[in-house]
């Protein structure tokens, strides 16, 4: 019985020390070799091979190395194939610490310190107080329930939407389309935690813009493909928006002649909100896999109609 690998190569030989030390009778495999593909049971990727229907005949479950899926084609995955996201604690700390940065960078009006240093102007901007600027998380889901949280001890006035009821304690929460635009309202800071599905692609768009506070903010932690990248531009530039955190681009890296490089305005960081680390991951991993040998259901597996 062997799993693949098929990610990050660096990461692989930790994998795989991993999977020596505590799951030796779990043959480690690493893209692209696969030895005998009929050995296969378990796949662990970031993207399947195209042809995974023959080229991996016995397989019996997909892990993906994220926390989400879109980047999967559900064409080529074969029909009943369980899929299932990563639960990396990793994950979460990493978002939660990515939304806590780039809040505060919005808060406390780092871009225009920023730009000032740039231009040798020596400027204080006044402070909002904490209490006085409501922040909305935009999915709740595990990672947006937990950057909620860990946001309200600073102080800040949060709220959420998700697609379905959410209750967490000390913070307003929306459910539904038809709630959006009152909880659009009260946003100063949007952060995007969304999953990216065929309802939520170019949520981001110049109609929600309008619905949030003129000046408002914008932190995508999502997938690039949530934006309308064109209706940000014309967002910021009529000053609708303020300005924005991007982690996450349709183009990852974008073009070099992309206008989002030389906007002020914008910061951009190359998808590094979270990163699957394989020693805060492994247990889950093998968890599942001792669930699934075992016949039981498996934490995280995916909803492959939802898309989550």
């Amino acid at each position: 019985m062997a799993l693949l690998y098929k990610s990050d190569p660096d990461r692989g030989r930790r994998w795989q020390a991993l999977f020596a030390e505590h799951a030796p009778d779990i043959e480690f495999r690493q893209w692209p070799d696969i030895g005998d593909p009929e050995d296969i049971r378990y796949l662990l990727a970031w993207q399947p091979p195209e042809d995974i229907a023959t080229l991996l005949p016995n397989l019996e479950v997909l892990f993906a190395t994220s926390a989400g899926i879109d980047q999967f084609d559900p064409g080529v995955l074969p029909d009943g194939l369980p899929v299932v996201r990563m639960l990396d604690p990793a994950i979460e700390q990493g978002m939660i610490e990515y939304a806590t940065f780039a809040t505060l960078w919005r808060h406390r009006h780092m871009s225009d310190y920023v730009r000032q240093q740039h231009d040798r102007h020596w400027q204080a901007h006044m402070l909002v107080p904490a209490g006085r600027r409501r922040i909305g998380v935009l999915g709740l889901g595990q990672l947006g329930g937990a950057i909620a949280c860990h946001l309200k001890g600073y102080g800040f006035q949060i709220s959420g939407w998700a697609r379905t009821p959410r209750n967490l304690p000390g913070i307003t929460t929306h459910a539904g389309v038809e709630t959006l635009d009152a909880f659009l309202s009260e946003c100063d800071i949007l952060i995007c935690v969304l999953p990216l599905t065929r309802d939520t692609r170019g949520v981001l768009d110049h109609a929600l813009f309008e619905r949030l506070p003129q000046g408002a903010s914008l932190i995508n932690m999502g997938r690039g493909d949530h934006l309308v990248e064109a209706d940000l531009a014309r967002a910021l530039d009529s000053g609708q928006l303020s300005g924005a955190v991007l982690d996450v681009l349709a183009e990852e890296p974008p073009a070099p002649d992309h206008p989002f490089w030389h906007d002020p305005r914008i910061l951009m960081t190359p998808h590094v909100a979270a990163m699957t680390q394989p020693d805060t991951a492994f247990p889950v991993l093998l968890e599942n896999l001792r669930r699934h040998q075992r016949g039981d259901a498996m934490i995280g597996q995916v909803d492959r109609q939802r898309g989550y």
